[in-house]
């Protein structure tokens, strides 16, 4: 078993070479396809599991379908908080903290609503909390490192994690809006990278932070800051709409 693998990047795994390994033509975060849909998740499963009987490797293989839609979507996802409620007349990176700490915070109250009909949330690998997550994140923008709010593992990592625990965040709270129990996953993305004050703070943080000399924060800025997706945004400098 721990020979096997499912694949979301062919690139990777064929310049990996695992033993046996099943490429499947699905968004990242969704190795079995669409939610709620376990005859088409135990396709796959078996799909990776009949690797097994290869004689030997490395095997790699390509699954013929694509995931089913989401059947409880519908439309666009939309950012339902008012942004710069405050009416302060800022500009450049002062306008974006300001944005972001803003959409932070009135985000909590659609987190709020999803974490408690779930029961669970993603949130936590950072172990700060989401409004000490926004400050340590608006930090950044400052241009120097700001201080480390967990010193005993490094910077890199901390930032690392505390963007991560910011999307799931996002993501968790848009998909209580009233009709959205299951957004897709890429109108998820398109709306929290193009339509967000946060997205507009990760785009700024990859400037930033590949100008750091700290090695760690270089490499997080130029290969997992930004997902390929998205990489448009940079070169064509979108970002918040």
């Amino acid at each position: 078993m721990a020979t096997t693998q499912i694949s979301l990047i062919r690139l990777h795994t064929e310049k990996i070479k695992p033993p046996r390994a099943l490429w499947v033509p699905f968004d990242l975060g969704r190795p079995l396809g669409a939610p709620n849909d376990p005859g088409f998740q135990t396709r796959v499963l078996m799909a990776a599991l009949k690797l097994l009987e290869a004689p030997s490797g490395p095997v790699l293989e390509d699954f013929p379908d694509e995931a089913p839609a989401s059947e409880d979507y519908s439309g666009p996802v939309a950012c339902p908080l008012p942004i710069n409620a405050s009416g302060e007349q800022l500009v450049g990176i002062d306008r974006l903290r300001a944005d972001f700490l803003s959409e932070t915070a009135q985000m909590g109250v659609w987190y709020e609503i999803a974490r408690k009909k779930r029961q669970r949330t993603s949130v936590g690998a950072s172990g700060l909390d989401p409004r000490t997550i926004s400050e340590f994140l608006a930090a950044c923008l400052q241009g120097g490192p700001p201080p480390n709010p967990r010193p005993e593992i490094p910077l890199a990592s901390m930032v690392k994690l505390a963007i991560e625990d910011l999307k799931a965040y996002y993501f968790e709270a848009a998909a209580a809006q009233p009709g959205r129990s299951n957004p897709d996953i890429k109108q998820l993305n398109d709306w929290f990278w193009g339509r967000t004050a946060a997205g507009g703070v990760f785009m700024e943080l990859h400037r930033i932070l590949r100008q750091s000399a700290d090695p760690g924060l270089r490499f997080l800025a130029e290969r997992l800051l930004v997902p390929m997706s998205q990489a448009s945004r940079l070169a064509s400098g979108k970002g918040q709409k």
